[in-house]
């Protein structure tokens, strides 16, 4: 179940299946945050993958479809299978941020015959929502560790925090 601050439209592509609105959601993804790409060169995209498991249960990775999303409207191109899940990880929902980090460490590598896409490239990093950055943090020292030069993250949304409380 989602978070109860998530925006309806993460909700309905994450956990009702509706991948089509994936597209729509990567236009808003440009017009909000295009200086993610900070006037670089055409970017190497990377989804935050799911386990096997999530993926056959869903049908769908909903990072996949905003990555090609984003890619189809700045350009550039989304690298698949660079970045691997290695282990299941629970679902983070209900943990705290130190859980958080514990559960997604190591949990993400690139394999040995895929760095050669990554390496000395700058990689932006696709994810659905930001909570506390565990899991694209994890991502990022796996990719880093494979021989990207750079990353940078893009997402959809970014969930409260008690920062944004008065």
């Amino acid at each position: 179940m989602p978070h109860e601050h998530s925006s309806p439209l993460l909700g309905a592509l994450k956990y009702q299946g509706w991948w089509g609105i994936a597209d729509a959601m990567a236009e808003r993804m440009v017009r909000t945050g295009r200086e993610v790409l900070d006037g670089g060169e055409a970017p190497q995209f990377v989804a935050v993958p799911l386990a096997p498991g999530r993926l056959r249960e869903r049908g769908f990775n909903q990072c996949d479809h905003l990555a090609r999303g984003l890619a189809r409207r700045v350009g550039g191109t989304v690298l698949d299978d660079v970045l691997v899940r290695v282990r299941a990880t629970v679902s983070q929902t209900q943990l705290t941020p130190a859980e958080r980090k514990a559960n997604v460490q190591d949990a993400f590598v690139v394999p040995v015959q895929r760095s050669v896409a990554v390496r000395g490239l700058p990689v932006v990093l696709v994810d659905d929502v930001l909570t506390t950055g565990a899991t694209l943090n994890a991502c990022a020292t796996a990719l880093l560790d494979g021989g990207a030069s750079d990353i940078r993250y893009w997402t959809f949304g970014r969930a409260r925090s008690d920062a944004d409380r008065p």
